[in-house]
């Protein structure tokens, strides 16, 4: 069973689509027990950064996550669920991220020609070790809806990156904790077979 952290943030309900496609059952929840014994947890979320905290933290959700992550079972951060994960966003400065993984969140740069939020299509380059998207091929493409991007501190935790205006680091993978930045759920065939790789883990 794969525990759905419910913490009134936005698109949920599309992830709990995806996953139920592939076959798996799923529980939307916000209940300690029911994510603990789960065998897998996502952490799916579109919104703001400090409302999202706030809202974790308010729900008592942050020491369950890392409750979950203690586990060693597999844990799946997705667009805003994967900023959740780091220590700060530019988007919300004074907020305190979960902190499980060391980087920052920043703002994409404005450009000409390029539109913030980004929204739509651009490829990423796979780390070839991955476990997150074995048998992806590098330069998919994959669906981004996005203001902020991840600064990864540790180069060995990114397992993707992709160029838009920055060198944005699109999915990190350490230990048991996954995470990417475009949406798995909107991603066509390639998100299904990201998702399949999870499941799998």
């Amino acid at each position: 069973m794969i525990a759905i952290i419910d913490y009134d943030a936005g698109n949920i309900k599309s992830v709990e689509k995806a996953l139920q496609y592939l076959g798996q059952e799923t529980v939307l929840t916000r209940d300690p027990e029911v994510i603990l014994s789960a065998e897998r947890a996502v952490l799916p979320g579109v919104g703001a950064f400090g409302d999202a905290m706030e809202k974790l933290r308010g729900y008592g959700l942050e020491p369950v996550i890392r409750d979950f992550v203690a586990t060693g079972k597999p844990f799946l951060g997705i667009c805003l669920g994967l900023q959740l994960l780091f220590s700060e966003s530019e988007e919300s400065p004074g907020v305190k991220g979960l902190g499980l993984l060391p980087g920052r969140i920043r703002r994409i740069p404005e450009g000409e020609g390029r539109k913030v939020p980004q929204i739509g299509w651009n490829d990423i380059s796979i780390r070839p070790d991955s476990r997150l998207f074995a048998g992806v091929r590098d330069h998919s493409y994959v669906y981004f809806v996005h203001s902020y991007y991840l600064e990864a501190e540790r180069p060995e935790d990114v397992a993707a990156t992709t160029e838009y205006g920055a060198l944005i680091h699109a999915a990190v993978e350490s230990g048991n904790v996954f995470a990417c930045q475009f949406h798995p759920e909107k991603s066509s065939d390639v998100g299904l077979k990201i998702l399949k790789n999870f499941i799998s883990l």
